[in-house]
């Protein structure tokens, strides 16, 4: 081969180097983090992820290969949320998913540009995260969960199980139930309508849900709302411990305090909203914006009785009631 024809040569197969290698190089991996205001070894925690996961695998996001997750879990310590909102928006992740308010709030205070979606998050415009439901117009979107009528029908079912129902106390932590006004309200207004008393008293700590739970020891007629709150969902084995020690009717948000051995539960299917969740972590990865997906609420709710504990408690749970249950725990 002449001289001239192989530098013609080198030179043009040189020059498709650069393409054949940009060809080879691997889609760019993706990165999400996830801030838990859960504990890591938490039972339903892992469960609410493992949902998530498969719905992301769905949609062709898989974990190791198109995908890193970063997590965190905070246990229900607000100082704790505050810092590793902090080390997640440090990472410089594509996406934040956050699981309750003081999750959400702590990310808005460390950035207004990393796409966040937020789940069961109570009254999100109220409290600042977006500007409406439907047009959240900023860098927060997600999954909201409260629904008025909720303080009807945990009254209407803690007066099946009590017709002789008089009192109600409503147990919550202000500092990780900042919304706790609209879950007041709406239960002062079920009180009035089924002539119950309402009470309300506030915990921070295990030896509050003790006194709180034993003001009702000893009174006829009484019965617990156990607020939705990620302290109380921390802390839920204690409340229903003591709850059942004093052989009370307690009414719960989430399915998993029946399932460990709380009586009752009415509240959104948090597992869809995980598996949803998944949906909106898709669509903004592939370009579209958080201020353009409207915040959704639940689609799917569930009442869970546990008939054992009503046994243990000397409670009859009227046919009706264990007709309507999605789960019934013997």
């Amino acid at each position: 081969m002449r001289r001239r024809e192989f530098i013609s040569l080198l030179g043009g197969a040189a020059a498709t180097w650069p393409f054949v290698a940009r060809a080879q190089q691997p889609a760019r991996i993706r990165r999400v983090g996830v801030l838990m205001n859960l504990s890591e070894n938490d039972v339903e925690a892992q469960r609410l992820i493992t949902a998530f996961r498969e719905g992301l695998t769905q949609l062709g996001w898989v974990d190791g290969r198109n995908l890193r997750m970063d997590y965190r879990w905070a246990g229900g310590d607000i100082g704790r949320i505050r810092a590793f909102a902090k080390e997640l928006v440090e990472l410089s992740p594509d996406i934040i998913v956050a699981y309750a308010t003081p999750s959400v709030v702590a990310l808005q205070q460390q950035t207004q540009s990393v796409p966040i979606v937020f789940l069961s998050v109570t009254d999100p415009v109220g409290q600042g995260l977006v500007a409406s439901l439907a047009h959240p117009g900023g860098n927060i979107t997600g999954f909201s969960v409260f629904e008025f009528s909720l303080g009807t029908k945990w009254m209407d079912a803690l007066k099946q199980i009590v017709p002789g129902l008089r009192r109600v106390i409503t147990i919550f932590n202000p500092k990780t139930a900042p919304y706790y006004p609209l879950y007041l309200r709406a239960i002062e207004k079920a009180a009035s309508s089924f002539d119950v008393e309402p009470l309300v008293i506030e915990v921070h700590d295990e030896a509050d849900i003790e006194r709180a739970i034993s003001t009702l020891a000893g009174e006829p007629n009484g019965g617990l709302i156990v607020m939705p709150d990620s302290f109380n969902m921390v802390h839920r084995r204690t409340i229903i411990a003591v709850v059942n020690q004093y052989r009370l009717p307690a009414m719960y948000y989430f399915p998993f305090f029946a399932t460990d051995g709380g009586l009752i539960s009415y509240g959104p299917d948090e597992i869809d909203m995980f598996r949803r969740t998944a949906g909106y972590v898709d669509r903004i990865l592939k370009g579209e914006k958080p201020a353009n997906l409207p915040v959704q609420a639940p689609t799917k709710y569930a009442l869970t009785i546990n008939l054992k504990t009503a046994k243990a408690l000397g409670l009859t749970v009227p046919f009706g009631l264990l007709n309507a249950a999605d789960e019934v725990i013997e």
